[in-house]
């Protein structure tokens, strides 16, 4: 395996490779390689954003994390659809995504909790037929980030501009690398395969509903960034529920280590530093096995 293939290798394969060494020079080279793979794509994804900040202004930053977040997943994720309908889905998100969060924004948290039921609905049903794709995790995610950063006035013309980039990157994207492939099922079948009693369908239900009343309960609290409940409950709402439960049981302690680490450091280290703790964390992440990328990204750009 060449440097360059090592390097193509998501966590799990690098720490594979790092559990198999043989010797301390093997194991070495690995490490190396693995700083340098996190190395490349902390550097990558700072370039990508901070274009997308220049280009729309540094309150459309959100907007550069986003695009970047669907082209790093549908690269290589698909829709489980024939490949020219499953891009012009994409296209259609993009466009959910543009327009329903700013406008949800606009109304009372319990008229916007019924758009964002609306909008989550097209974004789950068939952007996330196939739950084990965890697309849910770069739509549902990238529509809750740009609901938590909205703008307006001339930000949001620029912001229109971005995710209309963003929208012809991706799709350009997805496009080349699906359209080879072989797909025997079409948007007609995601819309038959809709059945109220399978295990698929009540997971999509939950998600469509849960994530936007736990939003508008987080608002009606006047909780800050109320965007982070939603994003919370999208991540803990999984298809089976022994997983589900085992994850909330999980980030409990997970969320209650979190705070006291939070507590400890924010006392002990100077105020110069606390602009690079998500950076640090972005890192952190980075290191962590099995780790997806999208949360990977978020952690390092947010």
């Amino acid at each position: 395996m060449t440097f360059y293939q090592e390097l193509q290798l998501n966590q799990a394969g690098s720490k594979n490779l790092l559990k198999k060494s043989e010797t301390v020079k093997e194991k070495s080279y690995h490490i190396l390689v693995y700083l340098v793979k996190i190395a490349v794509t902390m550097a990558f994804c700072f370039l990508f954003v901070t274009i997308f900040s220049i280009l729309f202004g540094n309150e459309n930053s959100i907007v550069g994390v986003v695009v970047l977040l669907c082209l790093m997943v549908f690269r290589n994720a698909d829709l489980g659809i024939h490949t020219g309908q499953s891009t012009m889905l994409l296209a259609l998100f993009f466009v959910i995504m543009t327009v329903c969060p700013h406008l949800a924004n606009q109304f009372s948290p319990v008229l916007g909790m019924l758009l964002n039921i609306a909008a989550l609905a097209v974004l789950i049903l068939f952007g996330c037929h196939n739950p084990f794709m965890f697309n849910q995790s770069t739509l549902v995610l990238g529509y809750l980030l740009l609901y938590g950063y909205d703008v307006t006035g001339k930000s949001y013309q620029m912001r229109l501009v971005g995710m209309a980039l963003g929208a012809a990157l991706t799709c350009f994207v997805f496009y080349r690398n699906h359209k080879n492939r072989t797909y025997k099922r079409n948007l007609k079948d995601l819309i038959q395969e809709f059945d109220i009693t399978s295990s698929r369908t009540k997971w999509q239900i939950c998600q469509i509903l849960c994530v936007p009343i736990v939003l508008c309960i987080a608002e009606l609290c006047n909780m800050p960034r109320a965007m982070w409940a939603g994003i919370a409950a999208m991540s803990a709402i999984l298809p089976f529920m022994e997983d589900m439960h085992y994850r909330v049981r999980k980030r409990i302690v997970g969320n209650i280590a979190g705070v006291i680490c939070f507590t400890v450091l924010y006392f002990l280290l100077p105020s110069s530093i606390y602009a690079y703790i998500g950076i640090l964390g972005g890192i952190g992440v980075g290191f962590q096995h099995n780790m997806a990328g999208r949360q990977y990204l978020t952690h390092l750009v947010l």
